[in-house]
């Protein structure tokens, strides 16, 4: 717990615990991360068994969401922590929160890679893989700088969050294109829409998390807040 700054206790049950709740988290974080490149997979080798896999794991994305939930109020009630520990006890269960969200696009993804697609219309797939392989990579990123606790890392994946809407926009166009042309294939497109939008998403929740780890290890909220108003004031 050195890494993430956090204040040593009288009590090293309380530090254990704070240490066990964060482990907690990023094991959860890698099972999403998982969900995500598995339902990725899926869509590209229309692997129906592997998507299937995808939609049940779900639920123990949401099982632990729960645990941690509790583990979170269990230690509020006992300790009653102050300052940045309850800063981090907040973050926690707020990153569990958009780490659940995360889960639920993996599977609609999976979702897709169920369905039939004529030759034609595979196009549209290869689009929602290039966004979602950018936004894995955002998933991936953001877990490693919770880990870490690391503010200028998050500050860079906060504003990598255009990055993403600007592909959610270009792919948008794509598939209104597509539906323009060829009105058959308005069901499939807006199945692909429904995902892409899913995707863009992952990159707001991921912007939260970055928000959440410069709420703990600063103190300061920034959530509703322009990027330029606050980043300064961060690195300062």
């Amino acid at each position: 717990m050195d890494n993430m700054n956090l204040s040593k206790h009288i009590s090293g049950q309380f530090n254990q615990e704070l240490e066990h709740v964060r482990n907690m988290v990023l094991t959860m974080g890698g099972l999403v991360e998982k969900q995500l490149d598995d339902a990725i997979r899926a869509v590209h080798d229309r692997d129906t068994v592997l998507a299937e896999k995808v939609i049940d794991g779900d639920r123990q994305v949401n099982a632990m969401e729960v645990a941690i939930d509790e583990e979170c109020t269990r230690i509020i009630a006992k300790r009653q922590p102050a300052a940045s520990d309850l800063r981090l006890v907040i973050a926690i269960i707020k990153t569990i929160a958009d780490l659940e969200r995360i889960g639920d696009t993996a599977e609609r993804i999976a979702k897709i890679a169920q369905g039939s697609f004529e030759t034609q219309q595979m196009t549209l797939l290869v689009s929602l893989e290039s966004m979602a392989h950018h936004v894995l990579k955002m998933v991936r990123d953001t877990l490693d700088a919770f880990a870490r606790m690391d503010v200028d890392a998050a500050l860079a994946l906060h504003a990598e969050d255009v990055r993403v809407d600007r592909e959610y926009e270009s792919l948008f166009r794509e598939l209104m294109t597509y539906m323009m042309e060829d009105p058959r294939s308005i069901p499939k497109v807006i199945e692909v829409m429904w995902a892409a939008r899913a995707l863009e998403r992952i990159g707001d929740r991921c912007q939260n998390i970055c928000e959440y780890i410069i709420y703990f290890v600063k103190g300061k909220d920034v959530r509703h807040i322009a990027r330029a108003d606050f980043e300064n004031d961060i690195k300062g």
